[in-house]
């Protein structure tokens, strides 16, 4: 434990001190600064504490379905949201469905100890993975009944390393462990943790909700004018120089592109990448009377409508597959879309069923994106056909909220 003390000291002195010039750093320290005391003036001592912790915003989403669930079947029970990272915090500080939530203090023992201490919880879920030891070590000595929910464990995880021990005997303090497949369940299963049951990926039944909840966009349906639609979701630079080929070989056809990161640089590339044929989402929005006359391609510049903009489109790509991994495909497929992204998606076992299924495709360079495209272009039978397994693969592995839920609360 000294050197996994010694490394979260370093990690929180390394935050400090590139905040000084990066503004991601810097929301990380701000957003921990008076923590106890905001925490010990908001929660109070009669609240009953179930506390779910998401790193960032994908695990806020896999997380969401349980917690709307506590929400409306055990309204006794006061909800404590917590968040590792800015990108997660910054977006749902307002999110109505937590009585409260924060940033989650630095792992220290010290810092532990308070904080278990204020917030009491009764019931504490942890999605997908954050192992923080001494969080950990606090809640188990409290008492308090904790879970792990939507997990995935790989054989390569520090778990079953030799020098894992202090991570093994971390989870032993969960009450229950809530994974995705039977691999994880037998790799836990063989360094002797036994209180795991497989429910699958509650991300199923939160990209069935947003499917559901969808609301029309005007503005997209002008944009679209009727057009062959194709969408892209969460790209980075290296996704876009891919895209933009197949956007100049297909003028007949419109491109949605939502980019992971939104602010003036990265819209400023994108400007320079497509020129007039570009549209922002927010300028059209200010203008009703917006003539679309000559626009390609529409920029969605803020946050909150690409999950409902997917109902407007034939086919999908998702970026992060050229840096450290593809984000979520399953919004798209839920919408009945084939969905293209990078050669990055060894992780997510979503992405390798779709591809299995013949419902994705992995792309290593702009020809072989056109030729995915032209493919299906060209087979309408072909097209309906993995748009029809995407749609499938979505409504078959529902169900794992209703699992879990019955299992904490019975």
């Amino acid at each position: 434990m000294f050197l996994y003390n010694l490394g979260i000291n370093l990690m929180s002195g390394a935050m400090r001190l590139a905040s000084l010039w990066d503004q991601k750093s810097k929301k990380w320290v701000d957003g921990r600064k008076d923590i106890f005391e905001r925490l010990d003036a908001a929660i109070k001592p009669q609240d009953k504490i179930c506390w779910v912790h998401a790193a960032s915003l994908g695990e806020f989403e896999q997380g969401r379905p349980v917690i709307e669930e506590i929400r409306n079947k055990f309204p006794d029970y006061t909800i404590l949201l917590t968040f590792f990272s800015p990108s997660g915090y910054e977006i749902r500080k307002g999110y109505r469905g937590a009585d409260y939530i924060f940033y989650l203090p630095a792992d220290t023992p010290g810092n532990m100890k308070k904080f278990v201490k204020i917030a009491h919880p009764e019931i504490t879920i942890f999605v997908k993975y954050e192992f923080w030891l001494n969080c950990l070590d606090e809640l188990h000595k409290s008492g308090c009944k904790t879970y792990l929910i939507s997990s995935i464990f790989r054989k390569s995880s520090i778990f079953f390393r030799w020098y894992g021990e202090a991570f093994r005997k971390c989870l032993k303090t969960f009450k229950h462990i809530f994974v995705q497949d039977e691999n994880s369940k037998q790799l836990l299963a063989d360094i002797g943790i036994n209180e795991v049951s497989v429910a699958g990926d509650t991300r199923f039944d939160r990209v069935s909700a947003i499917h559901e909840s969808s609301k029309r966009i005007p503005l997209i349906d002008r944009f679209k004018e009727g057009r062959p639609t194709f969408i892209t979701g969460s790209t980075w630079e290296p996704d876009e120089q891919l895209l933009l080929p197949v956007i100049n070989k297909h003028p007949e056809m419109k491109f949605i592109i939502a980019p992971h990161v939104i602010n003036n640089d990265r819209i400023k590339q994108l400007e320079e990448m497509f020129g007039d044929r570009m549209c922002r989402f927010t300028y059209c929005a200010e203008d009703p009377k917006f003539d679309y006359a000559g626009k390609q391609v529409l920029v969605i510049d803020t946050i909150g409508y690409l999950s409902s903009a997917y109902r407007y489109a034939d086919y999908a790509y998702i970026g992060g597959g050229f840096g450290v991994g593809i984000h979520n495909t399953l919004e798209a497929a839920t919408f009945s879309l084939p969905v293209a992204f990078g050669p990055n998606y060894r992780k997510f076992k979503e992405a390798h069923d779709l591809v299995d299924l013949g419902a994705a495709k992995s792309v290593s360079d702009a020809e072989q994106l056109a030729a995915w495209l032209d493919e299906f272009i060209n087979d309408r039978d072909k097209y309906e056909d993995a748009s029809q397994k995407a749609a499938k693969y979505i409504s078959n592995n529902k169900g794992a909220t209703d699992i879990i839920m019955k299992s904490i609360f019975g």
